[in-house]
C-alpha cells in the first residue's frame, strides 16, 4: 500500500508539471507604431514580466509579425505619441481600452537612439501614475520578439485609486547603470 500511495503521488505530480510546461508557450507581440509627442528628458524597483498576479489577457494568441500592424494584444492599439528621452527617441502604444483602476494596460515602447547617437538601453520600466510613482507598480519590459531588439513589452499595472493627472512614465536605463525618464499622455 506505501509503494502504490508513492507511485500515485509521483505520477500526480510528473502530470501537474507535464501541464504546466505544456501550457506556458508565449508568443511575441506585436510592433508598436510611431506617433506624436509625449514629455521627457527627466532623471530618475522592478518587476518582471512573469509575475505571480492576474491578468486579463491571454498570451497564447499567434502575434508573430514581421512588419508594422495597428494592433496590439486585443487589436487595434492606441498610439500615445514620440518624445525625446534622455538620448533616446521613444514611441509608445496601448491597446486600446479603458483604463481601469485595479486592472492592467498592455503597453509597447519602441527605445532608439537619437539621430547620431549611439547609446543603448539595457532595462526599460514603466509605470502608470505619477513621476514619483508613489502608488504605483513599475513593471521591468522586456523584448519579446528577438526580430524587433528596441521593441520593449509590459502590462502596466494600473494603480488604485487613479492619481489625478496620471501619465504612462517611461524609465530607461542606459548601460552603465544610469538612467533617465520621460512620459506619454495615456489617451483614455
Amino acid at each position: 500500500m506505501h509503494r502504490r500511495t508513492i507511485a500515485l503521488i509521483v505520477s500526480a505530480l510528473y502530470l501537474g508539471a507535464s501541464l504546466s510546461l505544456a501550457a506556458c508557450e508565449e508568443k511575441p507581440a506585436p510592433p508598436a507604431k510611431s506617433g506624436d509627442s509625449g514629455s521627457g528628458g527627466k532623471k530618475s524597483s522592478a518587476h518582471d514580466h512573469d509575475h505571480d498576479h492576474d491578468h486579463d489577457h491571454d498570451h497564447d494568441k499567434d502575434h508573430a509579425h514581421d512588419h508594422d500592424h495597428d494592433h496590439g494584444h486585443s487589436g487595434k492599439v492606441i498610439d500615445l505619441g514620440t518624445a525625446t528621452i534622455g538620448s533616446f527617441t521613444v514611441k509608445a502604444t496601448r491597446d486600446v481600452g479603458e483604463i481601469v483602476a485595479g486592472k492592467d494596460a498592455p503597453i509597447d515602447v519602441t527605445v532608439t537612439a537619437a539621430a547620431g547617437g549611439s547609446a543603448k538601453a539595457s532595462a526599460v520600466r514603466f509605470w502608470i501614475g505619477t513621476e514619483d510613482g508613489r502608488g504605483s507598480v513599475k513593471a521591468k519590459a522586456e523584448i519579446e520578439n528577438p526580430k524587433e531588439p528596441n521593441r520593449w513589452h509590459t502590462h502596466a499595472e494600473i494603480p488604485n485609486p487613479i492619481p489625478a493627472n496620471s501619465k504612462l512614465w517611461v524609465e530607461i536605463e542606459v548601460e552603465g547603470g544610469k538612467s533617465v525618464t520621460g512620459s506619454f499622455p495615456l489617451k483614455n
